[in-house]
């Protein structure tokens, strides 16, 4: 397995490119090695895998996870999808910037956000699953939401009338968070 771990504009987000081995009866991929992911500098320990899929239209996030941290190495295995990580680091240098790609089943990509990140995704075709790896298991006491459409954070969806959750359709802003943050007199963690 040969692993190409891709910068972005957010140093800590990185798109993750594999060797494909395909010919007329498919394809074979690794889709994560210890060895292989240590040496490119990417995490080695998760806890939690999970498995959604949601239909053309469907927006899911962007939501986020404080204890214990959670970091997330996403990837679509039907469909095509527009990945969304969008750094919500107290004192963050890029704080509030974000970090979007198409991901589909076809080019095989993978999106690694590490904890202190708020991460969803849209659907682009008719249906898609996406699967993800998490570095902390689940722990909905400790879990929230930034607004999808929050214009200080100003992501440029490729769609324009999301399907969304109540949950989702409810989700607070950045600035919403930053306050809860101070008031509660606590940092969020970065963690794996």
């Amino acid at each position: 397995m040969k692993v190409y771990p891709h910068p972005t504009e957010i140093p800590d987000v990185v798109i993750v490119e594999h060797q494909v081995f395909e010919d007329d009866r498919g394809f074979f991929q690794e889709v994560f090695r210890r060895d292989e992911f240590a040496a490119g500098g990417l995490p080695t320990e998760f806890v939690q895998a999970n498995h959604s899929r949601s239909a053309r239209g469907v927006l899911r996030g962007l939501h986020f996870q404080w204890d214990p941290p959670m970091g997330k190495l996403m990837r679509v295995t039907q469909g095509a999808a527009f990945l969304v990580a969008v750094d919500i680091r107290h004192g963050s240098p890029t704080l509030g910037r974000w970090i979007g790609r198409e991901i589909s089943a076809e080019n095989k990509l993978q999106v690694w956000a590490p904890a202190g990140f708020a991460r969803g995704f849209c659907v682009l075709s008719k249906t898609a699953e996406i699967q993800y790896l998490c570095t902390g298991v689940y722990n909905g006491d400790n879990e929230s939401g930034i607004a999808w459409n929050d214009p200080e954070i100003g992501i440029e969806w490729p769609i324009d009338e999301p399907q969304l959750s109540a949950k989702d359709s409810d989700a607070q802003s950045l600035a919403q968070w930053l306050e809860r943050l101070e008031s509660q007199q606590f940092k969020y963690q970065q963690g794996p």
